[in-house]
């Protein structure tokens, strides 16, 4: 009778163990198996790396054993690659930016079960009827917050009143980026001109070096990239040009102090989409069984996923007023006294004229 008393304790505690850290039985060794999907390249030393080093913090601080999948760009990998994930049966798979969102909605059909957690884009809860994404959870980012930030920055640094604005693809997400630095650039200096261009993909760094010397020569004295590894590009034409740069969702001048620290002094902020945090902590809330599957989420300012790179260049390159300016500024979207506008919700037409406006 002891026996069996003793044996059925063992199992209940060893259930409430799986329950309380929000696992399935696949998880064997009592560690959650979580896996990331890059659809790009590492080393762009800005999104994709953020993602990247979120899966490090998730191994490191919450005990997971963990698994980097770097597929590139060629689209028509992706999919084959998420199954192959679904099929090894992770706790939960992570995957990022819009492109994955319609890849997601088709591949769930056949692992309803699956835990997937969507970032940088939302799944359309709205029109899921029966239920297909009840175990998807979808976390935005409020990037106009912090491009806000950028403009703010780059129009109270600039010395020409021309500044640049060089974008991967021309899509809702690196508008949004567009919209609020604009509107940030013209809060400092009404009738600053600010130059914009996109790559047309996240890959071509030849193209944004491009672009970005094209913007300099045309005036711009300081240019913010929104390019993932096209970025590298523009940075380089920074360098080339030694005219200032703001980088984005890395702390770009501190991945690159030692290797260009030539480069790291024209840095002098980064726009940070904190990808890793936000991985981080939805992975937390499910090892405290707090997260809600089957919701969308929109992180911002006010939850530390958004902001400029406070740094040592930040802190000898930008003077000191405008860097209390910004910060008066970001205090006013914390406590919501500036609405920052967002590409989401505007019509390409209403888009497309504010960034008009704002050209040379």
């Amino acid at each position: 009778m002891k026996k069996i008393t003793c044996i059925g304790i063992f199992l209940l505690l060893g259930f409430s163990f799986v329950f309380a850290l929000g696992m399935k039985e696949n998880s064997g060794s009592g560690e959650p198996r979580v896996a990331l999907l890059i659809n790009g390249t590492l080393g762009d030393k800005s999104f994709h790396d953020s993602a990247n080093n979120g899966m490090k913090l998730i191994a490191d601080d919450l005990h997971c054993k963990t698994k980097v999948v770097e597929v590139g760009y060629d689209d028509s990998k992706w999919e084959p690659a998420l199954r192959d994930l679904c099929d090894e049966k992770y706790d939960v798979i992570f995957c990022g930016t819009w492109q994955m969102q319609a890849l997601v909605s088709k591949v769930v059909k056949d692992y309803p079960n699956q835990k997937i957690i969507v970032y940088d884009t939302a799944m359309d809860y709205g029109s899921d009827s029966t239920g297909l994404f009840k175990n998807i959870y979808s976390m935005e980012y409020k990037q106009n917050e912090g491009s806000f930030l950028a403009g703010i920055l780059a129009a109270e640094m600039t010395k020409s009143k021309t500044i640049g604005f060089v974008g991967g693809m021309d899509n809702t997400v690196i508008l949004d980026f567009l919209v609020g630095f604009i509107q940030g650039a013209k809060t400092a200096s009404p009738d600053i001109k600010i130059i914009s261009s996109f790559v047309g993909n996240f890959s071509d760094s030849a193209k944004a070096k491009e672009l970005a010397l094209t913007q300099y020569q045309m005036g711009a004295d300081i240019i913010f990239v929104c390019a993932s590894n096209a970025g590298e590009g523009a940075l380089q034409a920074a360098k080339e040009k030694n005219k200032f740069i703001i980088g984005v969702d890395s702390d770009q001048a501190m991945l690159y102090k030692q290797t260009d620290p030539v480069l790291s002094k024209l840095i002098v902020s980064s726009m940070l989409k904190r990808v890793d945090k936000s991985m981080y902590l939805a992975m937390k809330d499910i090892r405290e069984n707090k997260l809600q599957w089957g919701t969308r989420v929109a992180l911002g300012i006010n939850e530390g996923c958004i902001g400029l790179a406070d740094n040592e260049v930040y802190q000898t390159q930008v003077p000191a007023n405008i860097r209390k300016d910004i910060a008066d500024y970001e205090a006013k979207i914390k406590t919501d006294k500036i609405t920052v506008k967002t590409a989401f919700g505007m019509t390409p037409a209403a888009i497309s004229a504010y960034i008009d406006a704002a050209r040379p």
